[in-house]
């Protein structure tokens, strides 16, 4: 099926020209168009030049100073290098693929495993696209590593789910649950394990029942945090929402079983919507560190959604509204020039162009989108 006939409002048109390296001159009074792939090569390079430590192979923690190392960023990072390998097939960023593995292994121990479910799963699910990015098999064999030793941390504490943390079996989590379905359900259309498909819809009915709102669709983060049973309603946060999108959509491709496509769905709506998560179109400011990759997640799998052929071309032009808006936002008020970095409220660039890991990850993680939705455009 044509993606041109599917993504017709693709055509974006925004009041801001590009120069030759993606930084923007004046805004113009008459519609032009962003050139999505300049804007993504120029975020990559400041990732690239203002992050990456071109001796130890990993992603600093900031782009002034801290040279600290945080393990789950470094998925995204990844994540980041695919995105940008795919859209230009370019050499370069293999190259930096092949030294991130062994960097980051270094980094972390002399490891890929982790305390963190959670973290494990990040890098699984990175690993796993440049294999099939590559078709290199150690990417392959580090996902199924850490996959064997993720899969330990089910247990029947509030009736399943996998545990948040190996040292804290009692709290279970959608950081630690919705990627793991995406996960499983990943591996088993790639290596076609039954196995792979039963842990996915294990897990996806465990979270259904236990963190979705069934009338609005929300995702809660967690229950029994405290070790008291009870699920925690107030933090709501644009990651969970991603995830669970992302994982009820790989369902859906895979069984045709249009109830996940319906979840996936009510959520992406809700995200649209609800003031917790989105005010005025815009994702809301989830602050540095580990918030401010947050929303680059939600608008990973939000991407996917419209992507999908049998989605409903009026939800599609919502979404793609929705991602075009931020998108614009972003790089117009939230990237300070001549440096481009990024603001963890997309209305607002860095004080003195500092920022973090994280919060750089999502902006690029943004701007790679909007290049996968525009190319998507032709046949």
């Amino acid at each position: 099926m044509s993606i041109t006939r599917l993504l017709p409002v693709l055509c974006v048109a925004i009041c801001v020209t590009i120069d030759a390296v993606g930084q923007s001159t004046q805004p113009s009074q008459t519609a032009s168009t962003i050139n999505w792939a300049k804007a993504a090569d120029s975020a990559s390079a400041t990732l690239n030049r203002g992050f990456y430590d071109i001796n130890a192979h990993y992603y600093r923690n900031g782009n002034l100073g801290d040279t600290t190392f945080h393990y789950w960023p470094q998925a995204h990072a990844l994540d980041v290098l695919t995105d940008a390998y795919l859209r230009t097939r370019s050499p370069r960023y293999v190259t930096l693929m092949n030294e991130w593995m062994d960097g980051v292994r270094r980094k972390n121990g002399n490891t890929f495993l982790n305390e963190y479910y959670d973290d494990m799963l990040w890098n699984a699910l990175a690993m796993l696209r440049v294999y099939e990015a590559t078709h290199d098999k150690k990417w392959l064999m580090a996902t199924l590593t850490l996959w064997e030793d993720i899969k330990t941390g089910w247990n029947d504490t509030m009736g399943g789910g996998i545990a948040w943390r190996k040292g804290q079996r009692y709290y279970k989590n959608t950081p630690a649950n919705g990627p793991a379905i995406i996960l499983a359900a990943r591996l088993h259309r790639l290596l076609r394990r039954p196995a792979d498909l039963a842990w996915a819809t294990r897990i996806y009915n465990w979270e259904k029942k236990t963190l979705v709102d069934p009338a609005s669709g929300l995702v809660y983060d967690g229950i029994n945090q405290d070790n008291d049973g009870k699920l925690n309603t107030r933090w709501k946060f644009t990651y969970c929402q991603g995830v669970w999108i992302g994982g009820a959509l790989e369902l859906y491709k895979i069984t045709k079983d249009r109830a996940y496509l319906a979840d996936a769905v009510k959520t992406a709506d809700l995200s649209l919507t609800d003031p917790t998560l989105t005010t005025d179109g815009l994702m809301r400011d989830e602050g540095k560190g580990d918030g401010g990759l947050f929303k680059g997640i939600l608008v990973r799998y939000l991407t996917q959604l419209v992507l999908e052929p049998t989605l409903d071309n009026a939800r599609r032009s919502r979404y793609v509204v929705f991602l075009q808006r931020n998108a614009q936002t972003l790089w117009q008020q939230g990237t300070t020039r001549p440096e481009l970095t990024f603001g963890t409220f997309w209305q607002r660039p860095p004080a003195e162009g500092k920022t973090d890991l994280p919060t750089q990850l999502s902006g690029t993680m943004l701007l790679e989108a909007m290049a996968l939705l525009n190319r998507s455009r032709i046949d």
